[in-house]
């Protein structure tokens, strides 16, 4: 497997942010099969969807993907509150896949949190945008990964390992119960 990102896909992007979005969420798309079930390939939803990157069209399960260069800390910076917390208690509430890549653009870690670990306990509400930002009163939102316990966050590589298939998907299931 090839754990380094195309930079070519991100060339128009000026955004360093933008250009990882897309980068990683082609390597996903590519590279990655399905926790819940196994089918081996995940399909990209339309951008900007709320909480929400790619389905499974097997299972129906729906994933959202977060990306961090580097050490991945206690929290993930996210998007805004409200949609988070709306999507995270419907019925729809997605996994979320945590991937983590170094300055070289490469995957180094990526994991799953199953949905039933995704809760709004484990999302931190930040302070509105000042009256004098461009978008005043805006509320964002962190995701407390360090909030999460050890057995929801499921390993599918590690250390530049991808993990076989089969055990990642038994432990989704077991885990499940």
């Amino acid at each position: 497997m090839d754990y380094r990102f195309d930079e070519t896909l991100a060339v128009q992007y000026k955004s360093p942010l933008q250009k990882v979005r897309v980068m990683s969420e082609n390597w996903v798309g590519n590279n990655i099969f399905c926790p819940c079930c196994g089918n081996p390939h995940i399909s990209k939803l339309e951008n900007n969807k709320p909480v929400a990157d790619f389905v499974c069209e097997s299972c129906g399960e729906i994933f959202e993907l977060k990306s961090k260069c580097g050490a991945l800390g206690k929290k993930i910076n996210d998007g805004a509150y409200e949609t988070m917390i709306n999507r995270i208690t419907g019925s729809s509430n997605p996994d979320l896949f945590i991937l983590q890549y170094t300055k070289t653009l490469e995957v180094k870690n990526l994991f799953v949190i199953p949905k039933f670990f995704f809760v709004p306990s484990v999302i931190e509400k930040r302070k509105p945008l000042s009256p004098s930002a461009r978008r005043a009163g805006w509320t964002g939102c962190n995701i407390l990964i360090s909030e999460v316990p050890y057995q929801g966050k499921i390993s599918i590589i590690t250390e530049e390992k991808l993990r076989d298939k089969s055990e990642v998907v038994a432990e989704y299931k077991r885990i499940k119960g």
